[in-house]
């Protein structure tokens, strides 16, 4: 820990293009210094987020499994639960990112998740609505830097073109987490009598402890910048530099600034990607929020509606990283993101088709792959948007942070969506996410067609930056040198 200090905020760097090898001095091997910051940097913020979306959801697998007898609530009492998580979240999303910019990742983001896994594990000794109130609102506090800060981290390593990728592998451990919370809630839930009647207890518990002892560690194994990362050798950390330079403004000492806040605020892109998000973020949590409800409503015991849920959240990985590679591959965005949309569309309409879910579970269970394959993979592309098209550090970190706290403004609503008395069918909960799935799709075409025309009228005044880096003055993405991805 020693380090720690030592090893805050600088410049950064960014990842390498695949199929491109440069060198800088002595020979530097670009596909084999890529691989090496991706097993640095993407298996230590992935175990953070999957304990982030785990400790967040898994209060899902524990009403199934008696927390409302338990604590003598109803079922809208539950509901308000959920939905203070996420108004603790979108007030302190901009203000962590802040701090993140004022601070550094080793320090900050190891912080947060020992504060909200001792937040999760206190849901475990609740004893009445009040008190599970304020557990979920202080949840979301300590969860709401994680994901907007690792984007953040993220662009000042790797080049635009390299971060959708990245981003959407980080944001598949949310899916992960969904197939492991199952599994974990299953097993977990067979330790009721153990202590308390139940089981849902021990869920927060044990799964809270692994949380704080896992990010103990994150002190050592998350590193900051590319200047101050020990596992880099000078030559990697001077190719980094000029990669950066290449096209994007991470090479620069940027100190915070109000103007680059004020800037974020003021720029209707940066609020279409917030747009963006919040039409992705009510079928994306109510999923993650109700699913083990869902399947219950079938017809299933609680244990076997745990282990139902495993299946669609292992398609929805595979399906997050298959469709961030063709957009990678492809350099398209909007398309991916429409299509993943359309697709989950599909799903929540054979759910609301299914007029006897009970007598034909098959088919609502069918649908609900439908939902979760395109649900994540649409939430991923959505979601690293602004990481590729905001220059400029400060009006990046707090755009990140604006199109999150846009997008929970949508989870808040979808909290209250999925009543008691509305299964098995839940009409209300599904025509909404159909329709926020619909909207998403207009939503990303025409912020698509907004950034080909500013990228058309740009052309006409100036020929593309190719070495931000090295313009000492940059002024960000209002400079017509700057093209837009979409």
């Amino acid at each position: 820990m020693a380090d720690i200090d030592n090893d805050k905020a600088g410049p950064v760097a960014q990842s390498p293009d695949d199929s491109v090898s440069e060198t800088a001095g002595p020979v530097v091997n670009e596909k084999s210094l890529l691989r090496k910051i991706d097993a640095h940097l993407l298996p230590a913020v992935g175990i953070l987020y999957l304990l982030s979306f785990l400790d967040r959801s898994n209060v899902g697998n524990a009403r199934i499994e008696g927390l409302l007898d338990d604590l003598k609530m109803t079922g809208d009492q539950y509901l308000i639960g959920l939905s203070l998580y996420f108004v603790g979240y979108v007030l302190f999303e901009i203000p962590c990112n802040i701090v993140l910019k004022r601070t550094s990742p080793r320090v900050w983001l190891p912080t947060l998740t020992i504060i909200w896994g001792i937040v999760a594990t206190l849901m475990g000794v609740v004893q009445n609505e009040a008190g599970f109130l304020a557990a979920r609102f202080f949840l979301g506090v300590a969860e709401s830097g994680l994901f907007p800060g690792v984007t953040y981290y993220f662009s000042m390593w790797y080049k635009r073109r390299e971060r959708q990728y990245r981003v959407a592998l980080f944001f598949s451990a949310a899916s992960l987490a969904g197939a492991f919370g199952g599994a974990l809630a299953y097993g977990i839930g067979r330790l009721r009598g153990v202590v308390w009647a139940n089981g849902w207890r021990w869920i927060f518990i044990l799964e809270g402890i692994a949380t704080v002892i896992i990010a103990t560690g994150a002190y050592w194994f998350v590193h900051n910048y590319p200047d101050t990362s020990k596992f880099l050798d000078d030559d990697e950390r001077k190719f980094i530099q000029q990669r950066l330079a290449a096209d994007s403004d991470a090479t620069h000492q940027e100190e915070f600034s109000w103007a680059g806040v004020r800037e974020a605020l003021r720029d209707p892109k940066c609020w279409l990607y917030g747009l963006g998000f919040h039409t992705m973020s009510l079928p994306l949590y109510t999923l993650s929020l109700f699913l083990p409800t869902i399947i219950t409503n079938l017809g299933y015991t609680a244990a076997t509606a745990q282990l139902l849920t495993v299946p669609p959240y292992a398609f929805a990985f595979g399906a997050t990283v298959t469709v961030a590679v063709l957009s990678e591959r492809l350099g398209k965005r909007a398309v991916f993101i429409a299509g993943s949309s359309i697709f989950a569309a599909i799903g929540y309409s054979i759910l609301l088709g299914n007029t006897d879910p009970v007598s034909r579970p098959g088919v609502s269970y069918l649908a609900v792959f439908f939902a979760a394959g395109g649900i994540y993979p649409a939430t991923a592309l959505v979601l690293s948007w602004p990481t590729i098209n905001v220059s400029g550090q400060t009006k990046r970190a707090t755009a990140t942070a604006m199109q999150i706290s846009i997008g929970n403004v949508g989870a808040v609503l979808g909290t209250q969506l999925y009543r008691s008395h509305d299964g098995p069918r839940f009409i209300v909960g599904h025509s909404f996410a159909l329709g926020y799935l619909l909207a998403n799709a207009i939503v990303v075409t025409i912020l698509a067609f907004v950034l080909e025309k500013e990228n058309k009228r740009r052309a006409s005044i100036a020929e593309e930056i190719k070495h931000v880096g090295e313009v000492p003055d940059w002024s960000g993405d209002v400079d017509p040198r700057w093209r837009f991805e979409y």
